[in-house]
């Protein structure tokens, strides 16, 4: 069993919605009660950059500062570059930041909770563990391609 379950950016801004999904809920909150959740600098900054007001921002920052951290260390730098590259060299196009956030659960030996394709994609040539939600998220089917 993974220690760390860090929650991709994918899956949190349906969380954070004023009606999150029940079903997304249910698959999270054992998660949170074993206090197992964590969050990346990286995923941070893509939810806490798309807010507008600065009350929602603080608390929501207080929130993610709160939970268990995956720290970006320059071994997981390294790891997302040599991900990237043999990625490539597959004919694999992936976005950095999800090669980074990879690097960084694979680094953490964390299972990924994710609605996000390219994290399927990334553990199908790497050591990534996944849980892809897509299917607890009815607004995701369409997510990212």
């Amino acid at each position: 069993m993974n220690k760390w379950v860090l929650v991709d950016t994918s899956v949190w801004i349906f969380l954070l919605r004023k009606s999150p999904p029940e079903s997304l809920v249910a698959e999270i909150e054992p998660y949170l009660q074993e206090d197992r959740i964590a969050v990346s600098d990286l995923i941070k900054l893509e939810l806490l950059g798309g807010i507008t007001n600065e009350m929602d921002f603080l608390r929501l920052k207080t929130r993610l500062d709160d939970l268990h951290q995956v720290e970006i260390s320059k071994t997981v730098w390294e790891e997302a570059i040599t991900l990237a590259f043999r990625l490539r060299g597959k004919g694999l196009t992936v976005p950095n930041a999800d090669i980074i956030i990879a690097s960084a659960a694979i680094s953490a030996g964390a299972l990924l909770l994710h609605a996000d394709r390219h994290f399927d994609l990334i553990a199908k040539h790497s050591g990534l563990k996944v849980k892809n939600l897509s299917s607890k998220i009815p607004a995701a089917r369409h997510l990212v391609d």
